[in-house]
């Protein structure tokens, strides 16, 4: 595995038998905890950090085998995942003299471990901000090419998919336009951020893919846990086009995908009764808390309130 340069920040966390890079900020209120999309990692939120953190503890962290995390196998459960969380926040809970009720922030796949989380421990979660987040019902809001070409790769094996994944060698091509991509996002990031970010993207691409190897798996997995608590709730729908997606799908194709999962986020909002969906017309999927860090901090802002009045 290649080599990545130090963390730029953050501290490790024992939780069983691993290291967790976790990066906290203030020790007042509810705890406000980003879950990564898959391929992501925490400082990849930083600005939407820094807007979070203004308002209440604040945490960043890495999954085990992602970031700067100890290695684990790729793909995991959706429950290993979320018992891990679980695991540090008690273990943070222990550092700080009490357990404090947590805001889960998640982003795509982290979106789907964000729920899942609150399904499976309702008394730890007091609401839930969800950027495009994952959901068990995806594929019936997928565009028809998309979905046979996912229920093609969820036909192989685990070992096939990620055996593939390990093969595959992208164009260098490829790599520069992500370098370029990550450093146009995150031009506002402070530097030591923002390369540490680009060095990782650029080194350990193949997580991402390792990670929602298993997607049908854990579809089926987040269907199987119980209903969403009621708790306030926030989904965030990014409507434009994603400048990573256009590597690898035509314009028309992605849009197909934003209209799908646009549906599909005003279903999750309203599967609950203290939901809501914010269409951000201005903010790309894969970047949207990066683009808009601004409307993350306002949902924040807003769910912390309905929290205060409870």
């Amino acid at each position: 595995m290649t080599a990545l340069c130090q963390p730029p920040v953050g501290e490790y966390v024992t939780v069983g038998d691993r290291r967790l890079l976790v990066h906290r900020r203030g020790t007042e209120g509810p705890t406000i905890v980003f879950l990564p999309g898959a391929g992501t990692v925490g400082i990849d939120y930083w600005s939407a950090f820094e807007g979070a953190s203004a308002l209440s503890t604040c945490i960043l962290y890495d999954r085990a085998g992602t970031g700067w995390s100890d290695d684990a196998p790729l793909p995991r459960t959706a429950d290993q995942v979320t018992d891990e969380l679980y695991a540090l926040l008690n273990a943070l809970d222990g550092e700080s003299g009490g357990a404090s009720p947590v805001l889960l922030v998640g982003h795509s796949l982290g979106g789907g471990y964000a729920q899942h989380f609150a399904r499976r421990f309702p008394g730890r979660v007091c609401a839930l901000l969800l950027l495009d987040p994952a959901h068990q019902d995806y594929p019936s809001y997928e565009p028809p090419a998309i979905a046979a070409a996912a229920a093609a790769a969820a036909a192989e094996s685990a070992s096939a998919t990620g055996d593939a994944v390990a093969e595959w060698v992208p164009p260098a091509e490829l790599l520069q336009g992500f370098a370029a991509l990550f450093a146009e996002k995150f031009a506002a990031y402070p530097p030591a951020i923002r390369d540490a970010a680009i060095d990782y993207h650029t080194k350990r691409w193949r997580t991402g893919l390792l990670e929602s190897s298993n997607a049908h798996a854990l579809y089926a997995q987040f269907a199987e846990a119980p209903p969403l608590p009621d708790v306030p709730l926030v989904v965030l729908t990014a409507l434009a086009l994603d400048a990573g997606a256009r590597f690898f799908m035509s314009d028309a194709l992605q849009q197909e995908v934003i209209d799908g999962k646009a549906r599909l986020n005003a279903f999750i909002a309203a599967s609950v009764p203290r939901g809501a969906e914010r269409v951000l017309p201005d903010a790309s999927h894969s970047f949207m808390a990066a683009e808009r860090a601004d409307a993350v901090a306002a949902a924040i802002g807003d769910l912390l309130a309905h929290v205060t009045r409870a």
